[in-house]
């Protein structure tokens, strides 16, 4: 079969029927019929040596985007190789910090964090299996890129609508049995997928939504009360569980892209095997929670509308808190839109899938191994956070030009991704360290789910606005905007860390002037 020549172009790959010097005959001669008239080689093929000479820095990118022989397979494999040994350098090197050796001395405290990662592991790598094969399983099914979108979008808009309520009814009802919930609701999200009925899958994302919602808010509520409250750890361990999280949810996230290309390949199901495997994890999760977690509860007098509005209330009140849920918002919208994107952008170049969202997690956990070995060395989490968010907005910088409609550099692209994924695993320990020293523990849950009814309103005006018709802006302007929604982030940083450390002096002066007092 022919490869089209705009898709050969896009993904720079270059399989000439013959060679170059032959394309065209002398001047003397009629011209011989070309790869370009049979439509399996690029159609600029003959004019890249004048076009070269007329513009040699253009020519040369062109040439060398659209006419070098690239093996996308063996490239994926060669960084994933090179990324797994800088990754556990520096896993070696952040396992020596202060905070690290100290935590793992206390043997309760490690037994505390095994239980919890059990649980948290599990659900994690359901929702991990899914993650190369979401868009796959759509584009499978024949939906349009458009529908595709769409189906993204519904469950974007089902966690602003059903997720803010899941941190209230935690609270009030128990996060224990949230976490049993979210298994069920997860499990069904999952077997909505073997229908190919458009209705049934946007159901899905429904029960989907509603179901990350509980992950990413309910799982870490329960962790934070019972470090905080029950076993009266310091506040700073914390920090060390949300790193060591972060660096094993790559790890994870690595198994479960290896594990859902192979079943994916050799089992007979297709694209929608991994969302089978996932169903038993999160069985396993649901009984864990039952048999080992105890039950705890945030603030059960309050009603459901009063938690609303006092959770909104205290973001508004307070600068620092909202502050933190501004670049939360920002920063995750970006991350998700780039989820929707990466999979149509790399494609076309037909790396193998699972491998690439493999590389993305080494990348997150060299991240994470990165965080705590700059916080070890005195760098403040804040800190972090934004040197996270300034290489983001590099990468999306990197994008627009490796996305552009002229010469497509998917090669480029993906390498910014890489790094894109390298300040996601430094955000994440930083943003879940910050939260817990900012957030009032008592609407923890409600207010953190506040935090994400802007993210996902951002992300689906940028996935609707991204496929609005023939005429869609592209990748190429998405990016741009993700690049001006993480500047604003950077100023927020920036404002953040005045007043974070503005809040927290009087605290420290008060502390230091006790004994002299004395």
């Amino acid at each position: 079969m022919s490869v089209c020549p705009a898709a050969a172009r896009w993904a720079g790959v270059y399989r000439p029927a013959v060679s170059p010097p032959s394309a065209v005959c002398p001047a003397d001669s009629a011209p011989l019929p070309t790869a370009a008239d049979r439509g399996d080689m690029l159609p600029t093929e003959g004019l890249v040596q004048s076009a070269a000479a007329a513009e040699p820095a253009k020519g040369f990118i062109e040439y060398y985007v659209s006419n070098v022989k690239m093996d996308v397979t063996t490239m994926t494999y060669a960084a994933f190789m090179a990324l797994s040994v800088a990754c556990f350098v520096l896993l070696h090197l952040a396992r020596h910090t202060k905070a690290q050796l100290t935590a793992a001395s206390n043997p309760h405290f490690v037994q505390f964090q095994r239980q919890f990662f059990a649980v948290y592991f599990l659900a994690l790598f359901s929702d991990w299996l899914q993650g190369p094969y979401v868009y796959k399983l759509y584009s499978h099914y024949g939906f349009a890129e458009y529908q595709i979108a769409v189906i993204y979008v519904v469950g974007f808009a089902a966690s602003v609508v059903f997720g803010t309520a899941t941190g209230p009814l935690a609270d009030r009802f128990g996060r224990k049995k949230t976490c049993i919930a979210f298994s069920v609701a997860y499990s069904l999200c999952c077997l909505t997928k073997l229908s190919r009925t458009y209705a049934v899958l946007l159901l899905g994302r429904v029960f989907g939504g509603i179901a990350t919602s509980m992950l990413f808010s309910t799982f870490e509520s329960w962790y934070v009360y019972e470090h905080v409250e029950t076993h009266d750890f310091p506040a700073e361990w914390i920090a060390v569980t949300f790193s060591k999280a972060t660096f094993w949810n790559g790890i994870l996230a690595i198994v479960a892209g290896v594990a859902s290309n192979m079943a994916a390949e050799w089992l007979g199901f297709g694209p929608v095997a991994p969302f089978l495997m996932a169903i038993p994890c999160l069985v396993a999760c649901g009984g864990l929670v039952s048999a080992q977690w105890q039950e705890n509860y945030g603030n059960q007098q309050i009603n459901l509308r009063r938690s609303y509005i006092n959770g909104l209330r205290t973001i508004l009140a307070s600068e620092v808190v909202a502050l933190l849920g501004l670049i939360q918002s920002l920063f995750e919208s970006v991350m998700y839109m780039f989820v929707f994107l990466w999979t149509p952008i790399l494609d076309p170049s037909q790396p193998p899938l699972g491998m690439v969202f493999s590389c993305f997690m080494v990348c997150i956990m060299m991240g994470s191994s990165l965080n705590t070995l700059l916080m070890g060395r005195g760098m403040r989490p804040e800190r972090v956070l934004t040197l996270a968010v300034a290489i983001n907005i590099v990468c999306m910088l990197v994008c627009t030009v490796a996305t552009g409609p002229g010469a497509a550099m998917p090669g480029l692209a993906f390498a910014a991704f890489l790094f894109l994924e390298l300040a996601v695993g430094m955000y994440f320990p930083s943003m879940g360290y910050l939260r817990s020293q900012v957030i009032p523990e008592e609407q923890r849950a409600s207010i953190m789910n506040w935090f994400r009814v802007p993210m996902n309103l951002i992300t689906c005006g940028g996935l609707l606005w991204l496929h609005q018709g023939e005429s869609a802006g592209g990748n190429q302007v998405i990016f741009m905007a993700c690049a001006g929604l993480l500047m604003l982030a950077l100023v927020a940083c920036l404002r953040f860390s005045r007043r974070y450390q503005e809040t927290r002096l009087p605290e420290k002066d008060l502390t230091e002037s006790k004994p002299s007092a004395l």
